[in-house]
């Protein structure tokens, strides 16, 4: 017997919900239960009134998997519209980290400068230690990671995904 993979692709969705407690967790229930992966969950109020959040998914999947997931979060009763923005075409996805960084002379004045090349700014700053703040796409902060992990890498925090699709149209 031959089993047929399919090919999978990394997917930012963007789901439009009731914000009502509980919600969240069905919607990360759904993933879970059918053994879909989130690599990256946002949530945020979008609306005055606070009735209305935007929950940002990283996922991978194949074509026919993610049919699936958004058919399934479409389902739930306070969602109110699902958007694959990677499917939809040009869209802006960006994340913050945290990066802490410690360290004497010449390990010290190296983070500094490549702090500068990356744009991360300094939002703490000891003796012994600095906070970065740094913002981008995955694969900057990646290397971002990767490159003060040489000169004194203590410990990084990351938001996640936040991504809005170009154009006039809204979620």
């Amino acid at each position: 017997m031959h089993i047929k993979s399919e090919a999978t692709e990394r997917h930012t969705l963007a789901v439009i919900v009731d914000n009502e407690p509980g919600i969240l967790a069905r919607i990360a229930g759904l993933f879970t239960a059918r053994g879909y992966n989130i690599e990256s969950l946002t949530v945020s109020e979008v609306t005055e009134d606070k009735a209305v959040s935007r929950i940002t998914i990283v996922t991978s999947a194949s074509a026919h998997v993610l049919e699936q997931i958004v058919a399934q979060l479409d389902r739930l009763v306070p969602v109110h519209k699902v958007r694959d923005l990677t499917a939809e075409g040009q869209h802006v996805e960006r994340e913050l980290a945290l990066v802490k960084v410690a360290g004497s002379g010449d390990h010290r004045i190296e983070a500094l400068r490549l702090a500068d090349v990356y744009r991360a700014r300094v939002v703490d700053a000891t003796t012994s230690s600095f906070v970065f703040e740094v913002t981008g796409g995955r694969d900057k902060i990646d290397k971002f990671v990767e490159l003060m992990g040489e000169v004194g890498l203590v410990e990084v925090a990351r938001t996640g995904i936040v991504a809005i699709a170009r154009g006039r149209e809204g979620a």
